[in-house]
């Protein structure tokens, strides 16, 4: 009986160390595809990829600029496929990713970032981001984003 016990122990122990494992590895491997997605989403922000930029942002998307002023997706696109906002660069630098179920938020600072406002140059420096992504149907869509400026002291 103690030899069947000490079995079934060490078997529900193999079980949960296995169960752990393939958890983390499924955790670290969401946390590349939503740095890899993000990376998609700048790109197709400094192409005006529409359709890509359409695809990856939920429909209920919100950004909050360094100004605070909230932008609608159609609102946020929608100036930027009209030219009236134009990103001439945007890598990011490293992409912290914070996993909670069906939901990230990822935290970067800029390596490099400029954009323009009807043609004009209005920032050119590091930002710091932090956005929210949700699984919604079996993909990852940016449902919320909040740039900071970062100031440097004189």
């Amino acid at each position: 009986m103690e030899r069947a016990i000490r079995k079934t122990s060490l078997t529900l122990a193999a079980v949960f160390v296995l169960t752990t494992c393939a958890s983390a590895s499924t955790r670290a491997g969401d946390a590349d595809r939503i740095r890899a997605i993000e990376r998609e989403r700048l790109r197709s922000l400094v192409d005006a990829d529409m359709k890509t930029a359409e695809r990856l942002h939920a429909d209920d998307f919100q950004l909050i600029n360094p100004a605070g002023t909230a932008f609608t997706k159609v609102e946020y696109l929608g100036s930027l496929k009209s030219g009236q906002l134009d990103y001439l660069a945007w890598e990011p630098g490293d992409i912290a990713v914070r996993l909670y179920g069906n939901a990230a938020v990822i935290r970067y600072r800029d390596l490099r970032f400029e954009v323009a406002r009807d043609g004009k140059v209005i920032h050119r420096g590091p930002m710091v981001h932090t956005n929210l992504y949700e699984m919604r149907n079996g993909q990852w869509r940016v449902v919320w984003s909040q740039a900071s400026g970062v100031i440097t002291p004189p």
